[in-house]
């Protein structure tokens, strides 16, 4: 199986992002869409094996739009260069983990865990952190988490949101303690982090052939118990 649309439709958008364009290309737009939802609903089978809260969805419960909402950007690019989708148990508008695939030249890569969550929430999830640490520290302290994705905020990623290190843990913290809590405690770089997503960037080639869905099975796995910790204290703001 080929998931990738990594085809000359996502390789020529970043160059020709216009509607005229577009709508000259739009058979070919909708065959790289559609290969990408196929790849989805694979996935989503592969991973419902070991998470069977999400095996109720489908490609397009995931898929995000590729029309930009331009209204309040400086970036009037009618388009995006890239195909995403978020494989969450509430839907891909939902504050809980899920799974994210993210397909673009050059660009892509895979990731799981929630992202800008609302202040209060983040305050109960570092609080949940403190109350039990031994718990959390299990989960992305291990042997396998970290080599995956390295410990907090050493990741990296640029101006424009892409990813610039191989893996990560953590899109964004604070210089220092949050607002509450004590700047003397020994694992404040848990409390620092703002959001609590891992990335892996991958290769275009990633997805070719069928192996393609074992690999994230595997990566997803290592993950999952980080947001199993974290999803019990969304579900009650859910």
């Amino acid at each position: 199986m080929h998931i990738l649309p990594i085809d000359h439709f996502l390789k020529s958008i970043a160059a020709h992002n216009e509607r005229t364009w577009f709508a000259e290309h739009k058979d070919e737009f909708i065959v790289s869409r559609d290969n990408f939802a196929e790849g989805l609903d694979q996935a989503i089978a592969a991973i419902s094996k070991f998470d069977p809260e999400i095996a109720h969805l489908t490609a397009k419960d995931c898929m995000y739009r590729f029309y930009r909402d331009t209204r309040f950007s400086p970036d009037k690019s009618p388009y995006k260069n890239h195909f995403g989708g978020f494989i969450c148990a509430h839907g891909k508008k939902s504050l809980r983990c899920g799974y994210y695939i993210h397909i673009q030249p050059g660009h892509s890569f895979i990731s799981q865990g929630c992202y800008w969550l609302p202040t209060n929430i983040l305050t109960s999830v570092r609080n949940e952190i403190m109350g039990n640490i031994d718990t959390w520290r299990k989960a992305v302290e291990n042997g396998k988490f970290v080599a995956l994705f390295g410990y907090p905020n050493e990741g990296k990623i640029d101006e424009n949101g892409l990813v610039i290190t191989d893996k990560g843990f953590g899109f964004s913290h604070l210089k220092t303690a949050p607002k509450g809590f004590p700047k003397d405690y020994p694992f404040i770089q848990y409390l620092r982090m703002k959001d609590f997503a891992t990335w892996i960037r991958v290769d275009d080639d990633f997805f070719e052939g069928d192996q393609w869905l074992d690999k994230i099975v595997e990566i997803f796995k290592v993950g999952k118990p980080m947001m199993d910790f974290l999803n019990e204290v969304i579900d009650d703001y859910e």
